[in-house]
């Protein structure tokens, strides 16, 4: 089964069909910094993560280009509060280095390059003239605006006529614009403190006022929203692109927006496949920023861990809706301990003196082919990441199957299973397994966490609970699971 995905700009399932057959040009629309990223960004990275690495994995060579938006009235609104810096730069890199630690946190692979508006202003300058000289847009009081009634095919992505269309920009743009729907590709001088006020919780002082202007044809400025990812994916991909992912609150404007002003430069379809991340809801509301409904990435991974985020943004296909919620979060972490332990199990009976050579268990080969195809399918019908997690976790019941039912293993059978979570599990759905490397590191860590619950087990037996308590807790902090047994404390990682 060759993969297939559901394009949003036809809205048809269709086979997928690079420009290139050998190598994938993929942009992601990424974050405007001007916050912590919550869990709703993370599903986001979590999917796109998945397909690059699906991709890589039926042997596509990936170029994944994934920008920040550091320029933006929401971030100017931030400069002087919370000790940020007094100026849209300084809070725009603050918060880089924020998301850049929790992507890092997620085990997510790296984009091959991070760009940033802020060192883009002359290409987006330059693509702007490219959309004037077509005759697609207009100065206006040193702003340029695009003209959508020149485009044909405004609204194909989102399925609107242009005659039921809201008006874009703030209400001030009106005046400037021949059409409410036209949107701004540059503004005339720095953000209007209207704008700014209305991303703002304080009035700060000694700030920078209005943002970063740059210089252009136009008079001094800043690039309109839209334009900075047709640029930047224009610089580091080409002019005709395979794959562009975003949220699903992109549609419309932005992806519509980028997709005129792109084709009315080039003249060249700008993305073959469009494809939207359905978004994380709480309590019957996106989660969002603005909304102050959010739990952060932060959070989640000191509450939970990596793993079972990952398992929890998973669980549902990328285009379906999901729920956050404390039960979705417990099953999650339910999921992941289920899967760790299938893992665990392999590798102990694997490696054990039980597991022998001419052992062989037909249910147990049987199951990991057919659930390796299963897997296989489910990512080629449009990246079902729920179907192929179903796959892994029928590979975990026959693994604990074999080993339940037998005191004499299947080791190539075993082996199987275990290649088969580390090749879909870890490489392609970006799990951490325990590193059990023959370099010794987890049986040493395995010693020394023994060693300390033996320390702990002393202090209770001397009555010294608080400090028996100190000790539990300080082992919980470094991600060991400690549970007390009627014979004796047991350990996991």
């Amino acid at each position: 089964m060759a993969l297939s995905l559901t394009n949003t700009l036809t809205g048809e399932r269709e086979p997928f069909e690079p420009q290139d057959p050998d190598s994938v040009l993929l942009y992601f629309c990424g974050l405007t910094v001007n916050d912590d990223a919550h869990l709703g960004h993370a599903r986001a990275w979590v999917h796109v993560d998945v397909m690059h690495r699906w991709l890589e994995h039926v042997g596509y060579s990936v170029r994944h280009v994934e920008n920040f938006t550091d320029v933006n009235e929401k971030i100017v609104a931030r400069a002087g509060t919370a000790d940020l810096g007094d100026a849209e730069s300084a809070v725009a890199l603050h918060y880089i280095s924020s998301v850049i630690e929790d992507m890092r946190s997620l085990n997510l692979k790296r984009a091959d390059v991070y760009p940033r508006v802020s060192e883009h202003v002359p290409e987006i300058i330059d693509l702007i003239e490219a959309v004037l000289e077509g005759e697609h847009a207009y100065e206006s009081d040193g702003s340029v605006y695009f003209d959508v009634d020149s485009f044909p095919d405004y609204g194909s992505l989102s399925g609107q006529d242009l005659d039921e269309m809201e008006s874009q920009g703030p209400e001030d743009e009106r005046a400037e614009k021949r059409n409410p729907q036209d949107f701004a590709l540059w503004k005339a001088g720095p953000v209007e403190e209207e704008a700014i006020a209305q991303h703002r919780d304080a009035d700060p002082e000694h700030v920078e006022p209005g943002g970063q202007t740059w210089d252009s044809p136009w008079g001094e400025g800043r690039p309109g929203w839209h334009i900075e990812c047709s640029a930047m994916s224009m610089a580091h991909l080409d002019e005709s692109i395979d794959l562009h992912v975003g949220g699903q609150d992109l549609v419309f404007p932005h992806h519509e927006n980028e997709i005129a002003q792109s084709e009315a430069a080039t003249g060249e379809q700008f993305a073959k496949y469009w494809l939207h991340v359905n978004l994380l809801e709480t309590e019957g509301e996106k989660m969002s920023t603005s909304l102050q409904n959010f739990f952060t990435v932060k959070n989640a991974i000191d509450e939970v861990g990596p793993n079972p985020v990952r398992m929890f943004l998973l669980s549902a296909q990328y285009r379906q809706s999901q729920t956050y919620s404390q039960r979705t979060i417990d099953e999650a972490i339910e999921r992941w301990d289920r899967l760790e332990r299938g893992y665990d199990r392999a590798v102990e009976a694997a490696d054990s003196p039980d597991a022998y050579t001419k052992e062989t268990a037909h249910a147990l080969r049987q199951t990991i082919e057919e659930q390796i195809d299963a897997f296989r399918a489910a990512m080629n019908d449009d990246f079902n990441t729920r179907e192929a997690l179903s796959a892994l976790f029928e590979l975990v019941g026959a693994v604990n199957e074999h080993i339940d039912g037998r005191d004499r293993y299947d080791y190539e059978g075993l082996r199987e299973a275990i290649e088969t979570f580390e090749t879909f599990g870890n490489g392609v759905m970006g799990f951490t397994f325990a590193d059990r490397s023959p370099d010794g590191s987890v049986g040493l860590a395995e010693e020394l966490v023994a060693e300390l619950l033996e320390v702990r087990e002393r202090e209770r037996e001397a009555g010294n609970y608080e400090t028996a308590d100190g000790i539990r807790e300080r082992i919980a902090e470094l991600g060991v699971e400690v549970q007390d047994t009627d014979d004796g404390p047991e350990f996991r990682f």
